[in-house]
């Protein structure tokens, strides 16, 4: 590391410690050639998810905006904020389980909805019919009837 300092490039580190609640490292060091010291911090490198828009405009990955449409999905259902949060999390991982720089929309929207199938019917439903853009009574038929078949 170089020294801000001098400008040369053979320093040591002299103390470590976890910061920022052990999601980076703190590192103390001291320059070799005019004994100056200085602080220095380390963290994971993490490359941004890009969500690819049904109107093809790309946007960063905001957990926020799936915790919204599940919230209004699952607004006066008997479900508790433990199972919200245990489906955005499941979701959630298996997002970046994909390994993907870029995901579509279409496929976060089908996670939620195959995970709300599972959890509530009513939620699955309020979920799709928003997602899904129901135009008209039948196409939400269509989909209840898919519900009660299964």
């Amino acid at each position: 590391m170089k020294c801000p300092f001098c400008g040369h490039e053979n320093t040591r580190v002299i103390d470590s410690r976890p910061a920022e609640e052990n999601n980076s490292i703190r590192r103390r060091r001291v320059c070799d050639e005019c004994s100056k010291r200085f602080t220095t911090y380390e963290k994971i490198e993490t490359i941004p998810l890009i969500v690819i828009k049904k109107d093809n405009n790309r946007e960063v990955y905001d957990r926020a905006k799936i915790e919204a449409g599940v919230l209004r999905a699952c607004h006066k259902r008997p479900i508790s904020a433990l199972q919200i949060n245990e489906l955005i999390e499941e979701v959630e991982n298996q997002i970046f389980n994909m390994e993907e720089k870029e995901i579509s929309s279409d496929i976060i929207g089908e996670l939620v909805m195959d995970k709300l199938k599972n959890l509530d019917a009513v939620a699955y439903v309020r979920f799709a019919s928003v997602y899904r853009e129901f135009k008209d009574i039948n196409t939400f038929m269509d989909e209840l009837k898919k519900v009660l078949d299964k």
